[in-house]
């Protein structure tokens, strides 16, 4: 097949697995809920993802596929509209230009967020669109198993006659990441020019993956938009986790790989609800669905990786925003470190003689705002500065901190928190979630940072930089591209945080 051939898909594409046949949307062509592995479903629940059966004649892709099982709020893709879930979740979508083009495109795949509990592809925020318009790139997106199906070690109930993976969610992008090599160039992509990128779990995907050796090759570079880098966790940790799911589950242990083929859907989350809210308040700041260390498909630390080399040498953009934890002061407040209180059990459990010097960076704590900003920090800037580090040593690494705030955003108490530099990446800021953020004014300062983030990201996904004006960062300069109304290169910004937080390594 010629590049040119190749690069001007029809509605009806053969893959590798089978012919599939999507849908015009306007100047787009798009194919949604096509397979990339077998429905993980009867003996295959708790497997890692097998290939997918070759089917005959031309399979519809025409409509979103189920959503991983997670509990019902995280389907919802808008107004009175709730994904369907099931346990036949690993599909993946393909939105690529109408417009023939002369040579291949570069194929953006992006791994949705959501705490490897919630989320789906299908949610509009999501859609990509825009990247496409505007980049004439090829835009996958995809679902994985999340929760106890995905994201939980319950090998140690394995048996001679009942096998089980771990990582199986990590498993799963990895062969979706795989489908893309096989089948991408029959929709017009690129598979030597595939970037990587997700946000908040789908940017600890990101920086997972870099450490995952299954995924050499895969991938020619990576975006890591808020990523909980330090989520992942050795075996001891995670095959505790297991046993007390099992308990929540009212399962016998010698029993358990039985108890877990037979527990409905229902019976899953419901113990999945109960066992999470026991371990975050816990041990604040952990997430117990959570890729495991375990000295196989993932054999060590993400970050760890990153800091000796041993991660992919492809080239890393990695940020976090301004203030992280924010957002999450609506919500899960027990089971996060956004307190004095909950702070403190996070370092007596992790390293008690951290406290005084960390907190000690924070003007005004342990006032609340100063408790919310550093355990956002502990989620979120801090191993995604360790990764920026670390991976600098050995790959192009780009650096960001996204400020920017509205009106309305600074009024609720949010300024630039979790999730807010979707918008602008995505290109929504004349959608309706961009006039949620505006009714009191900054439209035209996001619409205008719209413009100049996909500038960056697109370049990057094209070429592995973003644009001259963000320069490369180092451990000696540490640039940071400062994206708010006006964008600004700053060196070590928040350098004394950074210096207080050195050595801390967390849950591990």
């Amino acid at each position: 097949m010629t590049d040119t051939a190749a690069a001007a898909p029809g509605l009806e594409v053969a893959t590798a697995e089978g012919r599939v046949r999507g849908r015009v949307h306007g100047d787009l062509l798009s194919w949604r809920g096509i397979p990339y592995a077998t429905p993980p479903v009867g003996a295959l629940r708790l497997r890692a993802p097998q290939p997918m059966t070759p089917w005959t004649g031309v399979r519809g892709a025409l409509d979103w596929g189920f959503a991983a099982p997670q509990p019902p709020y995280g389907a919802v893709i808008g107004p009175g509209r709730r994904q369907p879930i099931g346990e036949d979740c690993l599909t993946l979508n393909v939105l690529a230009p109408r417009r023939p083009s002369d040579s291949l495109r570069p194929v953006m795949v992006f791994i949705h967020g959501g705490g490897y509990l919630l989320g789906t592809s299908a949610l509009s925020v999501y859609g990509g669109q825009k990247l496409v318009e505007r980049g004439d790139v090829v835009y996958v997106s995809l679902n994985y198993r999340l929760g106890p199906l995905g994201y939980l070690d319950l090998t140690d109930f394995a048996t001679p006659d009942r096998p089980i993976d771990s990582n199986l969610g990590l498993r799963d992008q990895v062969a979706a990441l795989e489908w893309v090599q096989r089948n991408i160039e029959a929709f017009g992509g690129d598979p030597r020019n595939v970037t990587v990128f997700g946000e908040s779990a789908g940017g600890n995907a990101v920086t997972t993956l870099f450490a995952t050796p299954a995924a050499e090759g895969l991938f020619a570079r990576g975006i890591a938009q808020s990523s909980d880098a330090g989520v992942a966790y050795g075996r001891e940790r995670s095959a505790q986790w297991g046993r007390e799911f099992v308990a929540c589950l009212g399962a016998d242990p010698s029993d358990a790989a039985a108890a877990l083929d037979r527990a409905s859907l229902r019976e899953i989350g419901r113990a999945a609800g109960k066992f999470m809210k026991d371990s975050l308040i816990a041990a604040p700041g952990t997430l117990a669905y959570a890729p495991v260390v375990d000295d196989d498909y993932l054999p060590k630390h993400p970050v760890d990786a990153m800091a000796d080399g041993s991660a992919h040498a492809v080239p890393l953009m990695i940020g976090t925003n301004s203030r992280e934890g924010a957002l999450f002061t609506r919500f899960l407040t027990d089971g996060l470190p956004l307190s004095e209180s909950s702070i403190a059990t996070m370092f007596s459990l992790t390293e008690p003689a951290a406290l005084a010097r960390v907190t000690s960076a924070y003007r005004d704590y342990p006032r609340r705002r100063a408790a919310v900003d550093l355990g956002g920090d502990a989620l979120f800037w801090k191993p995604s500065t360790d990764c920026a580090s670390g991976h600098s040593r050995f790959a192009p690494t780009y650096s960001y901190r996204y400020d920017f705030t509205t009106p309305s955003l600074t009024a609720i108490g949010f300024g630039a928190t979790h999730a807010m530099e979707l918008i602008p990446v995505f290109g929504l800021a004349d959608t309706g979630m961009g006039r949620s953020m505006t009714p009191l004014g900054g439209r035209k300062a996001l619409r205008a940072l719209s413009e100049r983030m996909q500038a960056h990201w697109l370049s990057f996904a094209r070429g592995g930089e973003p644009l001259s004006s963000w320069p490369a960062y180092d451990e000696q300069h540490r640039k940071t591209m400062i994206f708010d109304a006006t964008d600004r290169v700053e060196c070590d910004p928040r350098g004394e945080r950074r210096r207080a937080w050195e050595g801390y390594l967390g849950y591990r």
